[in-house]
């Protein structure tokens, strides 16, 4: 059967060509943004469903290749550690189509080497709860930038899940820094 075949909605499921299982997870048209994956029979929870693949970049090329392209609202990078980063616009699979949501079903695990090489450990996404035929993947992106988060930049990234509590963007809220109390005014002038 064609690839294509899966990207038509309601196929029924077809054999994975790596084995004679049927395949669990299909690319599809998104009601959430573009593209999606969708299962095509009832899940488990804590069931996982595909290595989020592409390939590894050190984080200062991932930075040359796309600097200045958070404007775009449009990302297939994934952070694996320290070093090294994914990008699934090259030899990525089907999981770059998983779409964020501020209610996700499935989450993104970190899996390290068991032998400690940072350029072996691998992102595996994991269904959270019981996925049912047809319902959408979608996990938290959790995206963050080092510049500040502007009500521009919020909406270049809109989140559109449609969750009832969702935040409206697909950008981590970043950590306001602590206000200091009167009380910590005074004693910071005391000790000097």
């Amino acid at each position: 059967m064609s690839p294509e075949r899966d990207m038509i909605v309601g196929s029924p499921p077809t054999l994975d060509r790596r084995s004679s299982m049927p395949k669990r997870i299909a690319a599809r048209r998104s009601p959430i943004h573009g593209n999606g994956v969708f299962a095509l029979v009832d899940i488990p929870a804590k069931t996982e469903l595909i290595e989020y693949r592409g390939k590894r970049l050190t984080h200062a090329q991932a930075d040359r290749l796309y600097a200045n392209t958070s404007d775009t609202g449009h990302t297939f990078l994934f952070t694996l550690n320290d070093k090294y980063v994914l990008d699934a616009n090259f030899e990525g699979n089907i999981a770059r189509w998983i779409n964020h949501s501020c209610a996700p079903n499935c989450r993104a695990l970190l899996e390290e080497d068991a032998d400690g090489d940072p350029r072996k450990d691998r992102v595996l996404i994991e269904s959270l709860r019981p996925l049912r035929v047809g319902e959408e993947l979608t996990y938290d992106y959790g995206i963050t930038l080092d510049e500040r988060l502007t009500p521009r930049l919020k909406a270049i990234w809109a989140c559109r899940c449609g969750a009832p509590k969702c935040i409206g963007t697909m950008l981590r809220p970043k950590r306001r820094p602590a206000k200091k109390t009167a009380a910590s005014k005074t004693s910071a002038s005391r000790s000097s």
